[in-house]
């Protein structure tokens, strides 16, 4: 996997994570003011403080690194190892992965919790490993597609009942190691990566299964596989494609029906984890510049947040024009308006 020695150093300081996506119409002001529940906790923006520094600054950030960070519309804690939040648009809703312990390890005790936009933890657990015959060690990424929802589960993806929460069962994949995010298409199909990595006592290791496969009728094929993928993280289903950004390479690109890369670009900072659409710019979220980029596929992306300590799988609310960032080792997430 490329730049390995970079991705090492890094995840010492962090643990690892992974994306989703929606695309955002105008919307309304965003929420003032939150009611937090007893299974969890929220901040409404008077009340909320300031988004966390980052632990390590790039050496040299361009100039748009100077622009200022507005304070979160609504503070999210409670959580557990937070890693993807996805809109549910049609429940009006966000769905949060907990991995709840290391991002590798096989403990059955990962969650998925439901946030309330108006800032409310409504279901700190409504989907528990151990609970109700779910097995779900350390979720990541999340998609949802005709009624099911897909969470990505180191080597297997687990599909619940969107409505209910109930299993509908797993699909593995044979020769994966780190199943990091999925996304939906408009025929179904669900499209998830494989980073490549194993965890050891001084960080990831490379396992050479850098991958992105597609989920049709149950069953899974890789769409491209190799370690010029660059450690596959976000990933998102477009009418150009399948967009991939990558925490190893730190590359933005897109992958054709036949599984080759084109539109390939750097943001200024790597270890890229969360990809959402913006209009027709993309939101790239960056472990290592602690930061959300904008720009667009095959061209230049500038800084539009900055302080975001380890930024996992963004998502976007639709309906109120938001980007939701989980905070993977601050176990928060934390929705800043941004149209």
């Amino acid at each position: 996997m490329a730049r390995t020695l970079g991705l090492a150093s890094l995840t010492l300081a962090i643990v690892l994570p992974s994306c989703g996506g929606e695309t955002p119409p105008p919307s309304p002001p965003p929420v003032t003011s939150a009611a937090p529940a007893a299974s969890g906790s929220a901040e409404p923006a008077a009340s909320a403080s300031a988004a966390p520094s980052a632990s390590a600054a790039p050496a040299a950030m361009p100039e748009t690194a100077k622009a200022s960070t507005p304070q979160p519309v609504v503070k999210y804690t409670g959580l557990s190892t937070p890693e993807s939040v996805l809109y549910d648009a049609d429940e009006d809703r966000y769905l949060v992965s907990n991995i709840n312990g290391k991002p590798d390890d096989k403990d059955d005790n990962g969650f998925i919790s439901v946030l309330s936009p108006d800032g409310a933890v409504t279901t700190l657990k409504w989907i528990e490993g151990g609970k109700n015959k779910v097995k779900l060690n350390a979720p990541k990424g999340l998609a949802i597609a005709a009624g099911v929802l897909y969470v990505c589960d180191i080597d297997v993806v687990r599909r619940f009942d969107v409505k209910t929460g109930a299993p509908k069962g797993d699909v593995p994949i044979a020769g994966s190691t780190f199943l990091n995010d999925a996304a939906s298409g408009p025929d179904g199909k669900v499209y998830v990566s494989d980073t490549g990595i194993k965890f050891g006592p001084k960080g990831p290791i490379p396992t050479k299964t850098d991958a992105v496969y597609v989920i049709s009728k149950g069953k899974a094929k890789a769409l491209a596989k190799g370690t010029d993928l660059g450690g596959p993280n976000g990933v998102l289903y477009t009418d150009k494609g399948v967009v991939v950004v990558t925490f190893g390479s730190g590359e933005v690109y897109s992958l054709d029906d036949k599984g080759k890369k084109t539109n390939v670009s750097k943001p200024p900072t790597g270890a890229l984890d969360g990809v959402v659409p913006l209009g027709d710019s993309l939101l790239v979220s960056s472990w290592e510049g602690a930061a959300v980029y904008k720009g667009k596929l095959g061209g230049t992306f500038d800084l539009v947040l900055a302080d975001q300590k380890s930024p996992a799988d963004i998502g976007y609310d639709t309906k109120r024009g938001r980007v939701l960032i989980p905070h993977f080792t601050e176990d928060t997430v934390e929705v800043y308006e941004l149209k």
